[in-house]
C-alpha cells in the first residue's frame, strides 16, 4: 500500500509503535506492505533472511482496496445494466432500474471481503517483523521510522532494503480550484450512492473503465483524454476501432482541449473545444481525475543510500535483478514506475526480496511476457511487444495479421461484434512478437497470445493448436492465418 498514509481507510499506528526509539537489526527491510512488499518480505524469509516489514498507511493492497477488485465490481454492475437494457434485439424486453445505493453497497461489501483476505495474511506475520510508520534513509543500510508527529520511533539497520511503496494518483494543478468536487479512483469506491454526473479526465485504463461503468449505470459521463490515448493501445488501427466502438455509447474525446475548470454552485463547470473546434461548456456534479499515477518516493531520502535517480525522479535499477546500481537497495512494484500491474508487482517483489536476501549474489529473475487488459467493452489488450515498442526497438521486419470482429461468428451471435485484433510476427522466423486487441472477451484471447509469446511459438506452431467452433478464439485463428499468408 502507499507510504503517503493518505488512505481514507488508514488505521492508527499506536498498536505497533513505542514512545522510545527502538533499534532493529535485519537482513532485509521492506518498505511498503502492498502486493510487491508482501511478496518481497515472504521471498526474503523463504531465503532464510531476517526480514522486517515497514508500512505507513493501511494494510491491504492497492488492488484490493482501490484498484483491480472494486473497479471490476463496479464494471460488473454496469455490464449487467447495459446488457439488460440492450436485450431487445434478442427478443428479450426488460425495464432496467439502477439503485445506486445498492450498487455501491455491494461494491464496498465485496471490496471489504477482498481486503479482509489480505489483512488475514498480514495478521499471520510475526508482530516483531512489522513496524508502523514512514521510513526514510538516514545512511546506506540505515532506516529511520517516523510517526505522524515526524519524530523517529525506530531505527533499522539492514544489509539490504526493498522499496515497495506503491504509487498515488496525479492531480494536475488546474484542478486545485475544485478540490471539494474532485475525486480520484480511490474515492469512487467510498461513495454511498451514484452521482448524477461525472466529468472524467484521462483516457487511459482507469478513466475508460470507470467512465464506461458509470455511464452504463445511468450517470451522465464525459471522458476527456489527452494526446489521443485510448487505454493501453498503441496500434493506430486497433486504437481507431476501439474509439469507434467505445464512442457508440460513451462520450469520449481522446484529445480534448480543456479551456477552463471552475467551481460553480451546483458542481464543476468544464469548458472545452469539441472535435470540430467549437467551444462547449457543461456542468457536472464531480470531476474524476484519472490522469496517471506517480511512485511514492517522496520523503524516502534515497540519495542518502547512494541511489541514483533518472530525470523523472525514479531510481535507476536493473529490470532483471531490481537492484539499484551497486547499492544495497532494490525496488519493486509501482514504485519502480515500470509495468503497473498486479502480477508484475508480485513477480518483482519475489525477485527483489530474494535478491536482497542473497546480496551480493544477485541473479536475474524470471520476467513474464507483457500481458495488459482493460475491462471495457470491447475489452482492450496488449501482449508481448506492442506496435509502438516493436517500431521503437527497430524490429520493423514484422508482418501483421488482422481480424475484424464485425463478422466473426460467435461475436455476432452475442451482438458483441465490434473491434479489431492485430498480431505481429517476425518476417523470417514467423515467431510471435506481440499483439494488440480491441474486441469481445479479449482477456481470454490475450492469455493464449501471452502464453504463446512466452513460449517463443511461431504462427505455424499456433495454427497447429486446436480451435473449437463456434468460439471467439476462431477470430484469433483468422488473424494468424492472415499473418501466415504474409510470411
Amino acid at each position: 500500500m502507499e507510504q503517503d498514509g493518505t488512505s481514507p481507510h488508514s488505521e492508527g499506528m499506536q498498536d505497533e509503535t513505542h514512545a522510545e526509539t527502538q533499534d532493529r537489526v535485519a537482513d532485509v527491510a521492506v518498505i511498503g506492505a502492498g502486493t510487491a512488499g508482501l511478496a518481497a518480505f515472504r521471498a526474503a524469509v523463504a531465503a532464510g533472511a531476517r526480514a522486517v516489514l515497514i508500512e505507513a498507511g493501511s494494510y491491504g493492497t492497492t488492488c484490493a482496496r482501490v484498484g483491480c477488485m472494486p473497479s471490476k465490481l463496479l464494471i460488473a454492475a454496469g455490464d449487467a445494466a447495459h446488457h439488460a437494457r440492450h436485450a431487445a434485439p434478442f427478443g428479450v424486453h426488460a425495464t432496467v432500474t439502477v439503485d445506486g445505493a445498492e450498487v455501491m453497497a455491494r461494491v464496498r461489501r465485496e471490496r471489504d471481503r477482498f481486503v479482509g483476505f489480505v489483512l488475514e495474511g498480514v495478521e499471520q506475520l510475526p508482530l516483531a517483523a512489522k513496524l508502523r510508520g514512514r521510513a526514510r534513509f538516514a545512511a546506506p543500510g540505515v532506516l529511520e521510522v517516523v510517526g505522524p508527529s515526524g519524530a523517529a520511533h525506530a531505527r533499522v539497520r539492514a544489509r539490504a532494503v526493498v522499496v515497495a511503496t506503491g504509487s498515488s494518483a496525479v492531480v494536475p494543478a488546474m484542478f486545485e480550484a475544485i478540490r471539494d468536487r474532485l475525486v480520484i479512483n480511490d474515492d469512487v469506491f467510498a461513495w454511498e450512492t451514484l452521482p448524477a454526473s461525472v466529468a472524467v479526465f484521462g483516457g487511459g485504463v482507469i478513466g475508460l473503465e470507470l467512465g464506461q461503468a458509470l455511464a452504463r449505470l445511468g450517470v451522465r459521463v464525459q471522458v476527456f483524454g489527452r494526446g489521443g490515448t485510448v487505454g493501453p493501445l498503441t496500434d493506430p488501427q486497433v486504437r481507431a476501432s476501439a474509439l469507434e466502438a467505445l464512442g457508440a455509447e460513451l462520450r469520449f474525446q481522446p484529445d480534448a482541449h480543456v479551456r477552463s475548470v471552475e467551481r460553480v454552485a451546483d458542481g464543476v463547470r468544464i469548458a472545452w473545444e469539441d472535435a470540430q473546434g467549437e467551444l462547449r461548456s457543461e456542468t457536472f456534479e464531480y470531476a474524476l481525475v484519472a490522469a496517471g499515477r506517480r511512485p511514492n518516493l517522496q520523503g524516502l531520502e534515497l540519495e542518502r543510500a547512494g541511489v541514483q535517480l533518472d530525470p523523472r525522479g525514479t531510481p535507476i535499477h536493473d529490470r532483471a535483478t531490481l537492484r539499484c546500481g551497486e547499492t544495497s537497495v532494490f525496488i519493486a512494484g509501482d514504485a519502480g514506475d515500470d509495468v503497473p500491474l498486479l502480477h508484475e508487482a508480485a513477480d518483482e517483489g519475489r525477485i527483489a526480496g530474494g535478491n536482497a536476501a542473497r546480496l551480493p549474489a544477485v541473479v536475474a529473475g524470471h520476467r513474464r511476457s507483457l500481458l495488459a487488459v482493460t475491462f471495457t467493452e470491447p475489452q482492450l489488450a496488449v501482449i508481448g511487444g506492442s506496435y509502438e515498442a516493436l517500431h521503437r526497438s527497430g524490429a520493423s521486419e514484422f508482418v501483421v495479421g488482422e481480424v475484424s470482429f464485425a463478422d466473426q461468428g460467435r461475436s455476432r451471435v452475442m451482438l458483441q461484434n465490434r473491434g479489431l485484433g492485430r498480431v505481429y510476427a517476425a518476417r523470417g522466423s514467423g515467431r510471435l512478437l506481440g499483439a494488440e486487441l480491441a474486441g469481445p472477451r479479449a482477456e481470454h484471447l490475450a492469455h493464449l497470445l501471452a502464453w504463446a509469446h512466452q513460449q517463443h511459438m511461431t504462427v505455424a506452431d499456433m495454427l497447429e493448436m486446436p480451435f473449437y467452433h463456434p468460439v471467439v478464439e476462431e477470430g484469433l485463428r483468422t488473424a494468424l492465418r492472415d499473418a501466415a499468408s504474409k510470411l
